[in-house]
Formats: C-alpha cells, structure tokens, sequence
C-alpha cells in the first residue's frame, strides 16, 4: 500500500478491513517489544517506483530485495542524480558504495526527518570523499531547496532508495516533526536476507502478486508499475513466464497466472457493487487504466501529475471523482458523477444516503466530522 501522500496506506487499509482502526493500524506498524521480537507486523520502506510503500514484515524480500537490478540495469528512481554526478565529476556506483558503508551506523541510530536524513548521511561520507571534491559536495542543492539541502544531500537522497532495497534504511515511527528512519536490522532485529535462491523465490512471489492483482497485463506495464526498467522487468517477468497463459484483451494479447483462469472467466462477485476509494488506493493502481475507465478525458480527471482525487467505483469501473477540503475537524466532500451510468446506478436519493454514509463513515475512521456532502454530476 503506498504512503503517498502520508496517511494513504491507513486509508487503503480501512476500505479493506473498515474494522481496523487507526489505533490498531499503529499497532501493526510500530509494534511493541515482545519477547519473541519487536511485534511489528508491517514495515514501511522506499519500494516500488522509490515511493514509502507498506507491505508485510514478513515479505520484505518481495518488495525489496526482489528489486534489486542485475549487471547493467539502473537502479529504480535514480536517473535524476544525473544532474548532481555531473556536478560533482563522479559516478554513481563509488559514492553508492560509500553511502553503504557509513548507513550501516543507522543500526543503532534513529534519524527524524527526512532532510535530516539526508544532510546527516551526506557529513558522515564527507571525510572519505576527495579532498577536491569536499567543497562541491557542501555547495547547495541544485534540485529545488538550496536553503536546506546541500549538492551531498542530494546524492544521499536519491541513492536512499538503493539502501532501502538492500534493507539499510526504512521508515520508523512517525513523530510530530516528521517520519523517523533507521535500518531494517535495528527495526525488526533481522538484516534483510540478501542470499540468492531467497531473493529468486522473492521475485518470483512480486511478479506473481502483480499479475493477481492487476493481470490481464503485458511486461511494459510491469515495468511502468515498478519504476524499473524494461529489462529488469522482462528478467522478473521470464522467470515466472511457465506459469503464465496467454489471453485477449481488446484483440491484444496479454498475460495472467494460469492459477487465477477460473476466478477471472467466472461471473464477478459484487457483494459491494458501490465503493468510495481514496486517491493512490492499490486498486486505482492499475497500468490498463482502459480497464477502469475507457474514456480518455476521464482518465485524466482520476489520475494526476499530482493530488489525485478519490475514485466513486461501481460495480468494479471508475464512474466519478470524489474530493474533500478540511475545517478544522470537519470536512467538506464533493462528489461528482460522470455521464453514461445513469441506468445502472441507485435512483439519486438512495445513491446520496449510499455515498452519504460511506463518507461518514470514512470521516469516523479519520476521527473528523463531516460539514458537507455534495453530489454533482
């Protein structure tokens, strides 16, 4: 489940699991100490597309070491640094073995605030750079907050996903200034295994996932879903390739676990036919967007550069945008409906007390009131 923007996992969990409170959510990401460990049934770490995803402790292989390129792939989220090593007169793999190095110190150090992150990690390189180099890497950022972030912080910015993927850094408790990080070994009281039959049966297990979730799909998709690139994905994808079959989607061809062919051709389940989804819900996070919306322009209303809006989903398709603003503890909703599902949805009155509870509900799980609803078409 992605954590952008902060709070999204907690949302997509709830639409889930709406008997999962914000308390117990806390439980299983924090955890306490237990005699048998720390407690801590979910973790919160860089993952798929250099995003904060939270995914089962249990599975951090699959999420990411199962990430990890080969030879001359690129690592995922790391082509902006271009602009930096340019800079500096570097190259990345050097200053990606250092920054290892000195992040090992994370395994008994907690670090709150990401740009504290970043400027802590890039002091603790600086003694073993270049002297010539020293003075560049203290210069400030190109990237957009040269007021806070030096050229170094910057590096350390982008090479965190790498350490993230090789369970150096992951998220921490959040406090009231901001998310804590640290290692996975001082979080959970294990390293990541690295070892490679392990990481194998992780990639193995991340293709099969994707392919339940959101298959029919082809490996470009894949490779968008992942932010990786299209021959780290066709690695990941042939060698779970024997299980696959081949099916038609539009008179395109497309793949699915042949394990999921009696769930997928038999007639759709839908016990919840009315759902209201947050923006970045794991749902809407489909690459065939075709398969939740075929127009176009409505596309482009549900996915965004940035600050996507909620999903009013029926009977398994996008048929509207929801939105709200914040007063204080209340919240404003608006909710607006598309054209062409007229016959198939609720008469308008049933549909608002639908949509109406589902929005109260949702504002309860969040501890807020709700001020306002509005329908709109």
């Amino acid at each position: 489940m992605q954590n952008t923007p902060p709070g999204a996992w907690e949302n997509a969990l709830y639409h889930r699991v709406p008997s999962c409170t914000l308390s117990q959510m806390e439980q299983l990401l924090y955890g306490c100490p237990t005699a048998s460990g720390t407690g801590r049934t979910l973790l919160q770490a860089w993952s798929l597309r250099g995003a904060p995803f939270v995914f089962p402790a249990s599975e951090s292989g699959v999420f990411l070491s199962a990430l990890i390129p080969q030879a001359e792939e690129p690592w995922i989220y790391t082509r902006g640094i271009a602009l930096a090593l340019e800079y500096l007169g570097m190259e990345m793999e050097p200053l990606l073995d250092l920054l290892k190095q000195v992040i090992l110190r994370l395994d008994d150090t907690v670090i709150t605030g990401k740009n504290a992150l970043d400027q802590t990690l890039a002091e603790w390189m600086l003694p073993f750079l270049p002297k010539k180099k020293r003075e560049l890497w203290n210069h400030p950022s190109m990237y957009g907050e040269p007021d806070r972030q030096t050229v170094g912080g910057a590096v350390v910015s982008f090479l965190l996903r790498p350490c993230a993927l090789c369970g150096l850094v992951v998220f921490g408790r959040r406090m009231p200034e901001g998310p804590s990080f640290t290692s996975l070994k001082n979080w959970l009281g294990a390293s990541l295994s690295l070892e490679e039959t392990a990481r194998l049966e992780a990639q193995k297990a991340l293709v099969r996932k994707y392919l339940h979730c959101y298959g029919p799909a082809i490996p470009a998709m894949f490779a968008d879903w992942l932010g990786c690139s299209k021959e780290q994905a066709r690695r990941l994808w042939t060698a779970v390739s024997e299980e696959m079959e081949e099916v038609q989607v539009c008179g395109k061809k497309a793949r699915i676990l042949a394990a999921d062919h009696g769930s997928l051709f038999s007639e759709p389940d839908f016990s919840r036919p009315l759902l209201l989804l947050n923006g970045y819900d794991p749902y809407l996070d489909q690459r065939d967007r075709a398969v939740l919306q075929p127009e176009k322009t409505l596309q482009r209303k549900l996915w965004r550069t940035v600050a996507n809006p909620g999903a009013v989903i029926f009977q398994g398709k996008a048929v509207g945008i929801w939105t709200s603003r914040k007063k204080g503890n209340g919240l404003d909703v608006e909710v607006t409906l598309w054209p062409g599902w007229e016959e198939k949805l609720p008469d308008e009155a049933v549909l608002f007390r639908e949509i109406s509870g589902m929005v109260e509900e949702w504002c309860a799980f969040r501890g807020l009131s709700v001020r306002e609803i509005r329908l709109t078409e």
